[in-house]
């Protein structure tokens, strides 16, 4: 599905960003000037080398981390003002990490429930709403397990589960996959694009697997070497739903050269 961003409505707009770290001699500038807009439903990566700045950028969408210079929009609300955060602007944000993060001292369903707790959801609709989670990510029959009886994969369903049960307009995934073996990788992507396909959620992913990159994303955002500035944004042309054969066609491997080009191209 090709999206044009300047034509349709803006989940998701970065305008000018920059973000330095330190001051004086010893300040490092992690994102320069960079301009960015996801449309509704969009599935976008970027793509760059270790410590280029891709999770810095996610990190200043989810509200975690205030931009130097710029502005993030979500929705048509800005994120942040200088240095002061909107939680009103972020309320329809959710954030997946690298890690689980999940507590051990709670079941499955109480740590994918966690975020409709603080939100002061009562009790009952928040068991309700995380037990329907689960059954969509494949943990229906491990609700009531500790997240230490868990595999690597399962505990990751897991924190998908949480990150999503808020049901949030915009999901932001930061290599959520990435210690994972290839197989369970395969399987989780597989799932990622059907649930965010279902709940029509615009996506942004942090990889640096160009493979991973081209087989979920609508449009592929390359970025240089740091500071990250994007270099290319490059749209995928195959159809959805999409299943893992696509990898092994001519037009899937042409379009992994054309995204390792370009990353060759921006360092």
């Amino acid at each position: 599905m090709p999206f044009d961003s300047n034509a349709m409505e803006k989940e998701v707009s970065v305008s000018g960003l920059t973000k330095i770290f330190g001051d004086g001699d010893t300040a490092v500038t992690a994102i320069a000037n960079a301009d960015l807009a996801l449309v509704p439903g969009e599935f976008v990566s970027l793509l760059g080398p270790s410590g280029c700045g891709k999770t810095t950028l996610l990190r200043i969408i989810a509200g975690l981390e205030a931009p130097t210079e710029g502005a993030v929009e979500v929705r048509g609300q800005s994120i942040w003002n200088g240095k002061t955060r909107s939680t009103a602007a972020t309320r329809p944000v959710s954030m997946m990490f690298q890690e689980p993060r999940l507590f051990p001292w709670f079941s499955v369903l109480d740590n994918v429930a966690l975020p409709l707790r603080v939100a002061r959801v009562d009790a009952k609709t928040r068991r309700e709403r995380a037990a329907r989670i689960c059954e969509t990510v494949g943990l229906k029959d491990f609700l009531h397990h500790r997240p230490t009886a868990l595999s690597g994969g399962m505990r990751q369903r897991a924190s998908l589960a949480r990150a999503l049960v808020t049901d949030p307009q915009v999901l932001l995934l930061d290599e959520p996959f990435g210690a994972l073996d290839a197989m369970t990788r395969d399987s989780l992507n597989l799932e990622l694009m059907q649930v965010c396909a279902r709940a029509k959620v615009t996506t942004m992913l942090v990889t640096h697997s160009i493979s991973e990159a081209a087989f979920l994303s609508d449009r592929v955002v390359v970025l240089a070497p740091r500071p990250a500035r994007i270099t290319d944004i490059i749209e995928m042309p195959f159809d959805r739903p999409r299943d893992l054969d696509l990898q092994q066609s001519t037009q899937f491997q042409s379009m992994v050269g054309r995204l390792r080009r370009a990353l060759s191209e921006g360092a």
